[in-house]
C-alpha cells in the first residue's frame, strides 16, 4: 500500500508546533548526484535560432536531419555546427541550449538542481491601449480558459500589460489564483485618436492624408468647402494635412509606448532559462515612420527577442472583422464611394506590425478568427518543441553592430512550412563610452551589502547564485489565530570558512517580506546566519545548508513571499518567491491548513513512537522526519505529510476556560452537538504528474476518537515513492465534508529524484 495513515496523537502535533521554532538548522553534507546528461560541448561561441517545421495539416515535421536545412546569414550559405530536437520546458533544453552556445548553464554555479520537468514560460501582454472595451471582456475570458483548462501542471504563466494596471501581480508564477486575480484587474485603456473637428477622421484615414491619398484628401477638402464655401481649396488642404499630422502625432506617442513596454519585457526574460513564449494580444497600431519611431522600435525587439531566446505569437483580439470601412461617429458623407475603397485597407495596415513581430521572432499571428481560445491553445503546443540550430559566425559577422538576416529552409520539401528567427544583431547605436574627465575623479561608490541583499529581495525574477528554497505553511493555532510559517534553506556548501579564533566560521545574511495583493509589506526580516566549525583545517567543509523559520501573524487574502540570502563575504545571493492564499475562517466554510510536508529516510522504519513518560527527541516525530523545505525527496524515502481541517460541520464552541479566555476570531475549540453526533468526514488523497493522477487512494473516513478540539481536526499520512519514475509532481488532499456536503483540498508541489 503507497499511502498510510499515521495516529493523530497531541504529543505529534505538538512536535510539529515546536518544529517551527527552530531559528537555523545546520544539515551535513552529502554526496552530489553526477550530471545525468550527456551534452555536447563546442570550443567557441556560436549564434543560434531555433526553428519549427508544420506540414500541411499544421503538425510539427519529427525526424528532420542536419543535413536536410540550409541555413543562410545574410544570403551566405552557413555550417551548421550544433543541431538539435528539443522539447520546450524539458530538463535537458537549458543544458543544450548552453552546449549551442559554447558555455557553461549559466546561474547554475551554485548547485542548485535543475527541475527535471521545468515546465514552460509563457507571457500573455495585453495592449490594453489599443484594446477595445468590447474586446477586453473575450480577452479576460480566454486567458481564464488557459489558465483553468491549458496550464500545465509546471508552466509558470504572467498576465502583463501595456499601461502596468495589473500592478503587483504582473509577474511569472505558477499560482492559478493569483493568475486569475491578474487577469480581473484588466480593463480597456484604449487610447481613441479624436479631434473635435467635423466631419470625423480616423487614423487610418489620416495616414492616406499624409501619403497624398488624392481620394481621401478630395472628400475632406469637399467637406469644408460646402461648410465654408469661400476657403480656398488649396487652404482647405492645408487645414487636412495638419489635421492629420496632429493625429498620426498622437497615435505614433501609443504606438511608441506598446512596443516600448513590449522590448523592456522581451529584455527582461534574458534572465529566464530556456525557450520563452509571448502571447502579444492587441487590437492592432498602425506604423508610422514619418512621427514615430515604430519601425526601429520592431526590430529592436526582434533583435531582443533573439537574445533573449523569445518567440512571440500574435493574436487580434477584435476576432472575425469586416474589411469595409467604419461610417458611423460623423463620418464625411461621400456618395461616390471614394473615403470606403480607400479605407478598405486599414485593417491589413492595423495588423502590419502584429504580423511583423510574430514573423521575425519565429511565431505565427492569428487574425480574423473569434476562437481566441483556441488560438492561445495552438500557439502554446506549436512552441512546445523545436530544432535549435547554432553556427559559428564569420569575422565580419561579429565585428558588426548591424541586424542580420537569416534564412533557413528544408533541401526538397517546399511545402513544409518553416518558420525562425529572421535575423539577430543590436539595432540600436552602441554608446560611446564617457571620457574621463581630467584632474580628481570622484570616488566609487561602495555598495552596502544590506542594500544588496534588500534589491536581491525585490528583483524581477529570483536569483541563483546562492540556492535558496523556500516552503510556507499555514495554521490556525489556539490562542494566536492564523499564523504564517516562513521557512528557508540555504545551500551553503560552497560557502569559503575563514578562520575565527579555533574555529572557521561564514556569515549568511537573510531577509523576507510578506507583501499583500497590492505590494505593500505586511512583515518582514532581516537577520545573520552564522555557520562555525569546531576546526581549523582548511580542508573542512562547511554543512550542507543552513536553514530559518519565521512565524507572522496573518490575516485572511492573497500574499507573497519573498526571501533573499547573501553569502557575505563571496557576496553571491540567491532569492526564492512564492504565494499563499490565506483562507477566511470567520466564513465558517471548510478550509484545510497548508500541507505540512517532512522527508522520512530509509531506515527510519515505522511511524514515530511518542512515549508520554519519556522527555525530548522520544516524543519528536521530526527526529526520523523533518520538515522538508526545498520540496525534494529520494526515490527511497517515504513523504509524511500532516493537515488540519476547520470548520467542519457537525461541532459547537466550548465554553471558555481561564485557561483559554480568548475564543475570538474562531479559535474556539469545538464539541459535537449530541453524545453522537460530530463531524463526518472523508478524506482522498492523490499525486499527480503532468496533471494526470499516478496515485489514488480511496476515499475513507478521517477519525475524530479522542480529539477534544473539533475545531482542528488532524490528518496524517506517510507516502511511500520508490514507485514513482524522477520528476515533478503535485501532492493533493482533498476533504468532503458529508452533512455540509461541502469539499476543500490543498496541494503541494515536490520532486522525486
Amino acid at each position: 500500500m503507497r499511502i498510510r495513515r499515521l495516529p493523530a496523537s497531541t504529543l505529534f502535533l505538538l512536535a510539529i508546533f515546536s518544529s517551527f521554532g527552530v531559528p537555523a538548522v545546520a544539515q551535513q553534507p552529502q554526496a552530489t548526484p553526477g550530471q545525468s546528461e550527456d551534452v555536447v560541448r563546442v570550443n567557441t561561441a556560436l549564434v543560434q535560432t531555433d526553428v519549427t517545421v508544420f506540414d500541411r495539416r499544421g503538425t510539427f515535421v519529427e525526424d528532420l536531419k542536419r543535413e536536410q536545412f540550409v541555413l543562410k546569414v545574410d544570403g551566405k550559405p552557413r555550417e551548421i555546427s550544433f543541431f538539435e530536437r528539443i522539447e520546450a520546458g524539458s530538463h535537458s533544453e537549458e543544458a543544450q541550449l548552453a552546449a549551442a552556445r559554447g558555455s557553461a548553464i549559466s546561474g547554475n554555479t551554485g548547485g542548485a538542481p535543475i527541475p527535471l520537468d521545468r515546465g514552460r514560460t509563457i507571457f500573455f501582454f495585453v495592449d490594453d491601449l489599443h484594446v477595445s472595451a468590447s474586446d477586453i471582456v473575450q480577452v479576460r475570458e480566454s486567458l481564464k480558459r488557459f489558465i483553468d483548462r491549458t496550464m500545465g501542471q509546471n508552466d509558470e504563466a504572467a498576465i502583463i500589460t501595456t499601461s502596468g494596471q495589473v500592478g503587483f501581480l504582473q509577474q511569472l508564477t505558477d499560482n492559478k489564483a493569483v493568475l486569475r486575480a491578474a487577469v480581473d484587474r484588466i480593463t480597456t485603456r484604449q487610447q481613441n485618436v479624436h479631434d473635435a473637428e467635423r466631419p470625423a477622421m480616423s487614423e487610418y484615414q489620416a495616414m492616406l492624408v499624409e501619403q497624398n491619398d488624392r481620394d481621401v484628401l478630395d472628400v475632406f477638402i469637399d467637406a469644408i468647402l460646402r461648410n465654408f464655401p469661400g476657403i480656398p481649396r488649396q487652404i482647405a488642404g492645408d487645414m487636412i494635412r495638419q489635421r492629420a499630422a496632429a493625429m498620426l502625432q498622437q497615435s505614433g506617442m501609443i504606438t511608441t509606448n506598446t512596443l516600448s513596454a513590449l522590448e523592456g519585457l522581451v529584455k527582461s526574460m534574458g534572465r529566464l532559462p530556456g525557450r520563452k513564449l509571448v502571447l502579444f494580444v492587441s487590437g492592432g497600431f498602425l506604423l508610422d515612420q514619418n512621427h514615430s519611431d515604430a519601425f526601429d522600435r520592431l526590430k529592436r525587439v526582434t533583435s531582443a527577442a533573439a537574445t533573449a531566446g523569445v518567440v512571440i505569437y500574435s493574436i487580434d483580439a477584435r476576432g472575425l472583422v469586416a474589411t469595409s470601412a467604419d461610417l458611423s461617429g460623423g463620418a464625411p458623407f461621400d456618395s461616390s464611394g471614394r473615403l470606403e475603397r480607400a479605407s478598405m485597407g486599414e485593417l491589413g495596415a492595423t495588423q502590419d506590425g502584429l504580423n511583423a513581430l510574430a514573423r521575425d521572432t519565429g511565431g505565427r499571428a492569428f487574425f480574423n478568427t473569434n476562437a481566441l481560445s483556441s488560438a492561445v491553445t495552438t500557439a502554446v503546443q506549436e512552441s512546445s518543441v523545436y530544432y535549435l540550430l547554432a553556427w559559428r559566425p564569420d569575422s565580419e559577422e561579429q565585428r558588426s553592430q548591424r541586424f542580420h538576416r537569416i534564412e533557413v529552409s528544408v533541401v526538397g520539401r517546399p511545402e513544409l512550412l518553416v518558420r525562425f528567427r529572421r535575423g539577430f544583431g543590436e539595432v540600436e547605436p552602441a554608446k560611446t563610452a564617457a571620457q574621463p574627465r581630467r584632474g580628481k575623479q570622484p570616488a566609487a561608490v561602495m555598495k552596502i551589502p544590506i542594500d544588496e541583499l534588500r534589491a536581491t529581495l525585490r528583483s524581477l525574477y529570483p536569483e541563483v547564485a546562492l540556492p535558496v528554497s523556500l516552503t510556507l505553511n499555514f495554521l490556525n493555532i489556539p490562542q494566536r489565530g492564523s499564523v504564517l510559517t516562513t521557512s528557508l534553506k540555504v545551500v551553503t556548501s560552497r560557502v569559503e570558512l575563514e578562520p575565527v579564533g579555533a574555529t572557521r566560521a561564514a556569515n549568511i545574511d537573510i531577509a523576507g517580506l510578506i507583501l499583500d495583493i497590492q505590494g505593500k509589506v505586511v512583515s518582514s526580516f532581516e537577520n545573520r546566519l552564522t555557520i562555525k566549525i569546531n576546526s581549523t583545517d582548511v580542508k573542512s567543509s562547511p554543512p550542507d545548508s543552513v536553514s530559518y523559520n519565521h512565524l507572522a501573524a496573518i490575516k485572511p487574502g492573497l500574499y507573497q513571499v519573498r526571501v533573499a540570502a547573501r553569502d557575505a563575504k563571496q557576496g553571491r545571493a540567491g532569492s526564492s518567491f512564492q504565494w499563499i492564499e490565506i483562507p477566511d475562517l470567520e466564513s465558517k466554510t471548510l478550509a484545510l491548513s497548508t500541507l505540512i510536508v517532512g522527508e522520512r529516510k530509509l531506515g527510519a522504519e515505522g511511524p514515530p513512537r511518542i512515549d508520554p513518560s519519556k522527555p525530548g527527541g522520544d516524543k519528536d516525530p521530526f527526529d526520523q522526519v523533518r520538515l522538508n523545505v526545498d520540496h525534494r525527496f529520494t526515490r527511497t524515502s517515504h513523504l509524511r505529510f500532516l493537515t488540519f481541517v476547520y470548520n467542519a460541520f457537525g461541532a459547537k464552541p466550548l465554553v471558555p476556560t481561564p485557561e483559554s479566555p480568548d475564543n475570538s476570531q474562531g479559535n474556539a475549540a469545538m464539541v459535537p452537538t449530541s453524545a453522537n453526533a460530530g463531524p463526518d468526514l472523508a478524506v482522498q488523497v492523490q499525486v499527480f504528474r503532468d496533471n494526470e493522477p499516478v496515485i489514488t487512494d480511496p476515499l475513507h473516513k478521517v477519525s475524530v476518537e479522542g480529539i477534544a478540539d473539533l475545531s482542528r481536526v488532524p490528518y496524517a499520512a506517510e507516502l511511500t515513492l520508490n514507485g514513482l519514475r524522477p520528476g515533478r509532481y503535485v501532492l493533493q488532499v482533498t476533504v468532503i465534508d458529508r452533512l455540509a456536503k461541502t469539499s476543500a483540498s490543498q496541494r503541494f508541489a515536490f520532486e522525486v529524484d
